[in-house]
């Protein structure tokens, strides 16, 4: 099957949907399908072949949080030109709303398309507002997936309908085989933190004000923290004592990630709100590594409900603090964890989540129909006119 995948979000930047998409293309491929992922890129300089940049991202505010994405003349061309040249039996477009090739796509194509919804969001004025304009995208979506529950009431309560339920995956022999770092996890005791140091929603700030409480019974604690963001702002404002516990190693290769999940003996997740799954949560249980997450109900189905993982109530530094230290105190409850997290991360492994989307693209090409262009002079039309066709 010849599967064209759109990614809305720059590929060169971390993030969620940009790691699903990657690991379903990987999947599809061992699945010996033959895959284009069509995204934008600031650096196309060193993507892989099957990648196909859409054009520069812009940085625009979207879903509580900054999303680099790739909208007007210029992409709304690539998106055609990749529709024409791909000769697809299906095409899969990730977060179909998004300002970006994904909504671009669903408007310049005819055919077999499957959407997959990632986000969780309230309902707001602003989908309300744009509610005209979106259905004449997706009315044209044939297979839709969501890979939450929150995100799944997401679309239903936005746009109506329902979707198939099929969660992120984990690559799981990515992890559990890394070495440590030099000098980690040590005997002290050790906990690793990976997000966007910067933005409030990933709660830095709440693991980094447990520190003092957690020091206090374990003196010898360390904090190795992962991500993007401004070293040296955060490491201003820390304590004294709390900034020698914590070494930063900003943005980490794949590779470092692994290391730095077995250099833990906790992964601490302490997003406040906005996350319709946890990836990361999957990463540090195929790792081996035993998870300590806020108790978001997206986290909480993740772990299936504290069977392998535990829990602190959400920005609550102290109830954090109390929850690690047991944990830290208690090594047959971290080897417990760690055990059945593996289990728990194998349910989610790519090879059984890539077959379970591959039903879905069977499903809606049952008719034989290939995707092609939309030439009935849509938005997208009207977005591209008076410039010249690429050929």
């Amino acid at each position: 099957m010849r599967v064209g995948i759109v990614c809305p979000y720059d590929w060169t930047a971390p993030g969620g949907v940009q790691a699903h998409v990657r690991d379903l293309a990987v999947a599809l491929q061992r699945l010996g399908h033959e895959v284009s992922v069509l995204a934008p890129a600031d650096d196309d300089s060193a993507l892989p072949d099957y990648v196909v940049p859409s054009g520069r991202a812009v940085s625009l505010a979207y879903n509580g949080s900054r999303a680099k994405v790739a909208f007007g003349p210029v992409t709304t061309r690539r998106v055609r030109r990749w529709i024409r040249r791909g000769d697809f039996d299906v095409v899969h477009i990730h977060e179909p709303l998004s300002p970006s090739v994904s909504i671009l796509t669903c408007w310049a194509a005819r055919g077999p398309i499957v959407a997959t919804w990632h986000s969780s969001m309230e309902r707001s004025r602003a989908l309300t507002a744009i509610y005209p304009l979106a259905q004449t995208a997706l009315e044209k979506v044939t297979g839709r997936i969501a890979v939450s529950e929150a995100a799944r009431q997401t679309l239903v309560a936005h746009m109506g309908g329902d979707a198939v339920l099929i969660p992120n995956g984990v690559d799981c022999s990515g992890f559990g085989a890394a070495d440590p770092f030099p000098g980690w996890p040590g005997e002290g005791g050790a906990l690793f933190f990976i997000g966007r140091i910067d933005e409030p929603r990933k709660g830095l700030p709440v693991l980094l004000d447990a520190m003092p409480a957690i020091a206090e019974r374990h003196p010898d604690v360390r904090l190795l923290v992962a991500g993007p963001g401004d070293v040296e702002e955060i490491r201003s404002s820390l304590p004294v004592d709390v900034a020698g516990r914590v070494e930063f190693l900003g943005l980490v290769s794949e590779e470092d990630k692994a290391r730095a999940f077995m250099s833990a003996d906790l992964y601490v997740a302490p997003n406040t709100g906005g996350e319709s799954f946890g990836i990361v949560l999957l990463e540090a249980m195929a790792s081996g590594t035993p998870v300590l997450a806020s108790d978001l109900e997206a986290f909480r189905r993740v772990t299936a409900h504290g069977h392998a993982g535990a829990h602190f109530v959400n920005e609550d530094p102290a109830d954090l603090a109390r929850v690690a230290i047991d944990l830290l105190d208690d090594r047959a409850e971290r080897r417990r964890l760690a055990e059945a997290g593996r289990v728990r991360a194998a349910e989610f492994d790519w090879s059984t989540v890539a077959s379970r989307v591959v039903e879905v693209y069977e499903a809606v090409t049952v008719t034989g129909e290939r995707v092609s262009e939309d030439l009935r002079g849509q938005l997208v039309g009207r977005l591209s006119r008076g410039e010249r066709e690429e050929p």
